[in-house]
């Protein structure tokens, strides 16, 4: 799957004449550039990195100084990149937006975990770029974050529309026992509390509390006590992460991780060689 994706972004840049700019300007030169981290954060991506100047040339040399998963700060010397000259620069956009997307994700959901405290779990969602999902999801565990579902193949998750739909969430899950028994969780969205004690007296696994203020998120922890895990999601923001962490919710889904992303800064500059 990365190499699929290392090339379409590698196509998408060069198509089938590459970088004339540097075509142009240099022959057999090889240098030695740096990667270099311009704020503080968590490091993810480094393996892409390395797979997008594989695509291009494998004599370019890689050296990373750190992980991913590591804390990172502004001004350190996250890697050394070695070769022609030409081949670097040919990469240096693809390998930057990769690095930069997954460390921006990284750190951000480490913002919100560090927010959380150790009793509850910082989940993604499926608020993902297309065709970038594994690897976002990637960097969120990178943070310090819990993956939830990959898709919809992989649980059971019955939201508003399909209660809607079909009428109530017993009904919903009825329907679904009838069809998958119990090979997958079941997670049902709820919007009010009797739609939690109805969720409840359904024996599903998480019950998902939507928009919720956090006098009602307290009422419902109570209501349900233990008997299901509980996940908070909407308008989740890390300014509000940890009042609600703080009604005893089991997990708190955030949307912003993926689908609201600021780019990490680094800066990929020429060595000076004495």
């Amino acid at each position: 799957m990365i190499k699929k994706i290392i090339k379409y972004a590698l196509d998408e840049d060069l198509k089938h004449i590459g970088d004339v700019t540097s075509k142009a300007i240099f022959n057999s030169e090889e240098n030695v550039f740096v990667l270099f981290s311009k704020e503080y954060g968590i490091l993810c991506g480094s393996e892409i990195f390395r797979q997008v100047y594989e695509s291009i040339n494998k004599n370019i040399k890689i050296k990373f100084y750190f992980n991913d998963g590591d804390k990172i700060s502004k001004g350190d010397k996250i890697a050394e990149i070695s070769g022609r000259t030409s081949f670097i620069l040919q990469g240096e956009r693809t390998a930057l937006n990769f690095i930069s997307h997954l460390s921006g994700i990284a750190s951000k959901t480490n913002q919100f975990v560090q927010k959380a405290g150790s009793k509850t779990k910082i989940l993604d969602t499926r608020k993902t770029i297309p065709g970038l999902r594994e690897l976002q999801k990637y960097a969120v565990n990178c943070g310090g974050g819990t993956n939830h579902r990959i898709g919809l193949y992989d649980m059971i998750m019955i939201k508003d529309n399909h209660i809607d739909g079909v009428g109530s969430i017993t009904e919903a899950v009825k329907r679904i026992r009838k069809k998958w028994k119990h090979k997958y969780k079941i997670e049902v969205e709820t919007r009010n509390l009797k739609e939690v004690k109805e969720a409840l007296n359904c024996n599903v696994d998480i019950i998902m509390l939507d928009n919720m203020n956090i006098e009602t998120m307290k009422k419902a922890v109570n209501i349900i006590n233990k008997k299901a895990y509980v996940e908070a999601s909407g308008n989740i923001t890390l300014d509000r992460v940890e009042e609600v962490s703080n009604t005893g919710v089991d997990f708190i889904s955030v949307g912003e991780l993926t689908h609201t992303v600021k780019a990490f800064d680094f800066s990929l500059v020429k060595q000076n060689l004495k």
